[in-house]
């Protein structure tokens, strides 16, 4: 018998300083059996950064096909395509050509550096790709927030973020490694 996914539900305020984008959003998320809690709550990470009406979670982790995250504009076409993890270059470039824009939101610890040497060269040459690592301290701070259902704030300004629930909070200070052209975000 396969295991099932572990639903979560969200309600996410967003209040994005720099982009002027302030929102609530309620969120359903499902965590795959084989995903770990520090990996989908960064795929809350990656929805806050990146927030829109159209914005979605995808198959991600269990369908090769769809990212973790992905916004369509009114036509169908794919607007933002969003990866988690250290991916390899084949979905760095489908990301690329696929989307308008692509995002990375690399996480794993001293693994992120050793990828990124790796990948640097074929990222560099997909201009609409935007790369970002979080520390795995800051990753595993995140994860300790979850909870079936949360009501979570999420503050961007000056290069952070702020993550925070009726009693704790975690600071984010997202590194970004490449930048896409035009910039998908700002985190000044």
């Amino acid at each position: 018998m396969a295991l099932k996914a572990t639903i979560y539900k969200t309600e996410l305020a967003i209040a994005d300083m720099t982009r002027h984008y302030y929102q609530t959003h309620n969120l359903t998320l499902a965590q795959h059996p084989s995903e770990t809690i520090e990996r989908m709550m960064l795929r809350l990470v990656a929805f806050a950064l990146c927030a829109h009406e159209r914005l979605q979670f995808g198959k991600g982790i269990s369908e090769d096909s769809e990212p973790d995250l992905w916004q369509h504009d009114y036509s169908g076409d794919i607007d933002l395509w969003i990866e988690l993890g250290l991916p390899e270059d084949k979905l760095l470039r489908r990301a690329s050509h696929r989307a308008k824009q692509g995002m990375v939101l690399a996480y794993g610890g001293t693994v992120v550096d050793k990828w990124w040497k790796d990948c640097n060269k074929v990222a560099n040459e997909l201009s609409n790709l935007t790369v970002v690592a979080i520390s795995a301290d800051e990753s595993q701070a995140l994860a300790a927030l979850c909870q079936r259902t949360m009501q979570l704030q999420c503050t961007i300004q000056e290069g952070q973020l702020w993550f925070a629930d009726s009693t704790h909070s975690v600071a984010l200070n997202p590194r970004i490694l490449k930048m896409s052209q035009p910039a998908l975000f700002t985190l000044e």
